[in-house]
Formats: C-alpha cells, sequence, structure tokens
C-alpha cells in the first residue's frame, strides 16, 4: 500500500510538472505572438453629458447632446461612437426660430468621410412639422443627402400619413425627398372638396 502511495505521488507530480511547462509554454507563445502589436480598438476620447452648440457667422447651426460619446482616434479610420443615444436640433437659415429635431437610440460619426449613421428608433420633426421615423438612417455630409432601407413614416400636422416600405433618399435639410413602395391616408377634412355643381 506505501509504494502504491510512492508510485502514484510520483505519477502525480510528474503530470503536474507536464501541466506546468505547456501552461508555461503557451504563454510564453502568446507574449512572443502579441509583441509589438498594439491594442486600437479602445476610446482614445470618452465625453460624458456632452452638450455641443456649432456657430457659424455668429448663428447656432446645430445642437448636440449625447450622454456618453466615445473617440477611436488610433484605428486605420477614426470615428465617434455615441452608445447611448442623441439629441440633435439643426437650424436653418431661412427658418431660424424653428429647427428640425433629430432622435436615436446609437449613432456613429465618421467625419474623414463625411459618413453618419444613426440607429434604433430614429425620429426626425423638420421645421415644417412633419414627423419621420425609421431604425436606421445614413447621412453622407459631403452629398448632403440622407437615407435609409428601412420602412419610413411620415405624418404632418394635417393627419397626413406616408409611408415608404422600402426606405427613403432625401435633401439632408428634407426639403425634398423620394420614398420606395409608397402608400398612404390622407386625412379627409383636409381633401378638397370634389363636388360638382
Amino acid at each position: 500500500m506505501n509504494t502504491f502511495f510512492k508510485i502514484t505521488f510520483k505519477n502525480i507530480a510528474g503530470v503536474m510538472s507536464l501541466a506546468i511547462f505547456f501552461l508555461m509554454a503557451s504563454c510564453q507563445e502568446n507574449l512572443a505572438t502579441n509583441l509589438g502589436k498594439e491594442k486600437t480598438d479602445f476610446a482614445s476620447q470618452v465625453f460624458y453629458n456632452a452638450d455641443v452648440l456649432q456657430h457659424d457667422s455668429g448663428r447656432i447651426t446645430l445642437k448636440f447632446k449625447a450622454p456618453l460619446v466615445e473617440k477611436y482616434d488610433f484605428v486605420d479610420t477614426p470615428y465617434a461612437e455615441a452608445k447611448k443615444g442623441i439629441y440633435i436640433e439643426f437650424f436653418d437659415k431661412e427658418n431660424p426660430n424653428t429647427p428640425g429635431k433629430l432622435w436615436a437610440n446609437y449613432a456613429k460619426m465618421v467625419e474623414a468621410t463625411g459618413f453618419y449613421e444613426a440607429k434604433g428608433d430614429v425620429k426626425i420633426i423638420n421645421p415644417e412639422g412633419q414627423t419621420f421615423t425609421m431604425q436606421t438612417l445614413y447621412w453622407n455630409k459631403r452629398e448632403k443627402e440622407i437615407f435609409t432601407r428601412d420602412t419610413v413614416f411620415i405624418t404632418d400636422t394635417e393627419g397626413n400619413i406616408l409611408i415608404g416600405s422600402h426606405g427613403m433618399h432625401a435633401k439632408d435639410d428634407l426639403s425634398s425627398y423620394s420614398l420606395y413602395s409608397t402608400f398612404g391616408e390622407a386625412n379627409p377634412d383636409n381633401l378638397p372638396d370634389l363636388k360638382k355643381d
């Protein structure tokens, strides 16, 4: 019995030594593999409760609010993310007292390419009072256009509803837009009287 215990203890000690050897070898291999590689997928700047005003020639053109904004500068194409949502007011020269508004649960901004995206319960109210709702929205700042392939619901202050079931393409100020696969419902009180006298 005593001999069995000694043999078993020697076997366990040998197995443990072998396990420690492989563990150390694999750790050294991971260190050697990762040596010289810098981690770049972390935020270089973090802003809490961001509240930004953009001016042009002495007038406010944009108000931006977000509970959290993270900037990623150490990647090939730097970008900023607002993972907890955004609220934006945008002001037009022709209607400076009534801003357009935008809400979204998430936003990503790539300033180098001028490409922005908003996701999750995206809602826009233009200065004319039309409300646009969708799940995703893309803005090409350089081309001054916005677009989506999601279903878009548009309502106005008179109760009219338009639906673009395959998306929308528009100027970024929403002064004109095209809906794909459109249908809708109009408030009958606002339709012209077509009775003949």
